[in-house]
C-alpha cells in the first residue's frame, strides 16, 4: 500500500458488514455493535470473527449508552473490554473520555492508555464535545494516540471542514486526523479537498428489510420498522474515489 494512500475506514456492527466493508476495499474497520446509538463496544463472537480480517480491527470500546464520563466501574469493564481486543489478536482500540464540561478526561485517558500499550489507538468523537479543540489535539499527541476521529465539532464533517482543516494544519503529520460523520461516496472527495485528512470514516449504510409495520416483533420493539447495514457497492465507491485522489 503506498504511505500516499488516502486510507478509508469503515464502521460495522454485524458479521454481515465486516464481509461487506473488507469485500468493498475498507483499509481498517471500526469494529461496533449498535451503530444506531453511535456504536457500542462489540460482542465477543463478532471480535473473534473480525480476527480472522486481513485488514486491521480496532473494535470501539465503548461500554454503555449516553456519555463518556466514566466512574470507576466504567473503567473497570472498559479495561476487560481492552483486554478482550487484546486477546482477540486485533490490532487497536478506538477509546475516548470527557469530563461533565467536556474537556478531556486525561486522568481516565492516561489509566486507558497505559492499559493499552501494545496496540494501537484512535481517540474517538469524544473529542468532539471539547471546548478548546487545539488543546485537546496536543493532549491526545501527548497520550500517544494515533489518530483522532472527528467531525470537527459539528455534526457532519462536511460542515466542519474548516475545523477539520486547523486540526489537520497545526498535527502536521504528528497524528492523524480521521473525519467522520456523514461521510458518503457523493462528498468524500470534497471533503478531502477542503479538509486535507489522508483518513476518512463511515459506516457507508443502506437500508435492509426491518419488522413488517404491525408484526409482533415490531409491536413489542425488537425490530424497528427500518434496519441499517453495510452497503458493499457504497464503500467500493468510496473506495476507488479516493484512490483516484
Amino acid at each position: 500500500m503506498s504511505v500516499d494512500r488516502i486510507l478509508l475506514e469503515v464502521c460495522v456492527d454485524t458479521p454481515a458488514g465486516l464481509a461487506a466493508a473488507i469485500a468493498g476495499g475498507a483499509d481498517r474497520i471500526e469494529l461496533c455493535s449498535a451503530l444506531a446509538l453511535q456504536g457500542l463496544t462489540p460482542a465477543p463472537g463478532l471480535m473473534a470473527l473480525a480476527a480472522e480480517a486481513p485488514i486491521p480491527i480496532y473494535p470501539m470500546i465503548r461500554p454503555r449508552n449516553g456519555d463518556f464520563c466514566y466512574d470507576a466501574g466504567d473503567l473497570d469493564h472498559i479495561r476487560r473490554d481492552i483486554d478482550a481486543v487484546r486477546r482477540y489478536g486485533l490490532a487497536g482500540v478506538t477509546i475516548g473520555a470527557n469530563l461533565p464540561d467536556g474537556q478531556l478526561d486525561l486522568a481516565a485517558l492516561e489509566v486507558l492508555v497505559e492499559h493499552s500499550r501494545g496496540l494501537g489507538m484512535t481517540l474517538h468523537r469524544a473529542f468532539d464535545l471539547v471546548p478548546d479543540m487545539a488543546v485537546a489535539l496536543e493532549a491526545a499527541i501527548a497520550l500517544g494516540f494515533e489518530r483522532v476521529l472527528t467531525s470537527g465539532g459539528a455534526l457532519t464533517a462536511q460542515a466542519g471542514a474548516e475545523q477539520l482543516a486547523e486540526l489537520v494544519q497545526q498535527a502536521d503529520g504528528r497524528i492523524a486526523i480521521l473525519a467522520g460523520a456523514g461521510v458518503r461516496p457523493s462528498n468524500v472527495a470534497e471533503l478531502v479537498k477542503r479538509t486535507g485528512v489522508r483518513e476518512v470514516h463511515g459506516s457507508f449504510g443502506r437500508p435492509i428489510p426491518g419488522a413488517e409495520p404491525g408484526s409482533k416483533l415490531n409491536e413489542m420493539g425488537f425490530v424497528p420498522p427500518e434496519l441499517r447495514d453495510t452497503d458493499e457497492a457504497a464503500v467500493a465507491e468510496a473506495a476507488r474515489i479516493l484512490r483516484a485522489l
